[in-house]
């Protein structure tokens, strides 16, 4: 379980980022930046924290209040539009350095899901691969991250109700290509992604 030992491997503030959606073929992907004031964190709380994947909807959904109201916080996103000029990695860092940028203490040291730090940070870092499983910071942004991604794609699936984003988040499962098929691309689609592409004829 997470906990915060790789926090305390470094002085002041440190906060944790992680992101959700980079795989999708819809929707933005969206990166969020939480700190913790661990003298004042309820104990339930640090002990209920995992990464996102493998805690239930209704989990995450219980937890995203409380991670909230403990902590100081920010999402940023990255648009369909940034992903398809930029790329998917490039488009992550901008979510990333944007979550963090949002903060309104600045953190002194970050800690990043994954294997590669933003350039464009300007903050001392670290890359922690599987870190929300390993950091309660990166656990409880990949929990914000995930939730606010998946009622981001749900309030867009009213709009268009063919694919099934309120399920799959915009992920490329059976239901999502049986709308595309019928119904064609939108413009929440991500157009520089292979089987976008397909579908537009561009190879």
């Amino acid at each position: 379980m997470p906990d915060f030992i790789l926090e305390n491997e470094h002085p002041g503030l440190v906060c944790g980022v992680d992101e959700a959606g980079r795989g999708p073929w819809a929707g933005p992907v969206t990166a969020a930046a939480v700190l913790f004031d661990q003298a004042s964190l309820s104990p339930d709380l640090a002990q209920a924290l995992n990464d996102s994947k493998k805690l239930s909807v209704k989990k995450r959904e219980s937890l995203i209040d409380r991670i909230k109201e403990e902590s100081i916080w920010a999402v940023g996103n990255a648009s369909v539009a940034e992903i398809d000029q930029y790329n998917i990695l490039q488009a992550t860092y901008l979510a990333m350095t944007r979550a963090v940028q949002g903060l309104t203490q600045k953190p002194d040291f970050v800690l990043i899901d994954g294997n590669k730090i933003p350039p464009a940070l300007n903050i001392p870092a670290r890359a922690i691969v599987k870190g929300d499983a390993l950091s309660c910071s990166i656990a409880a942004a990949s929990i914000i991250a995930k939730v606010t991604r998946d009622h981001h794609m749900a309030e867009l699936a009213k709009d268009y109700p063919h694919y099934g984003w309120d399920k799959n988040a915009g992920y490329g499962v059976k239901h999502h290509q049986d709308g595309l098929a019928h119904y064609g691309i939108t413009p929440h689609h991500r157009k520089s992604f292979k089987p976008i592409k397909k579908i537009m004829g561009i190879e």
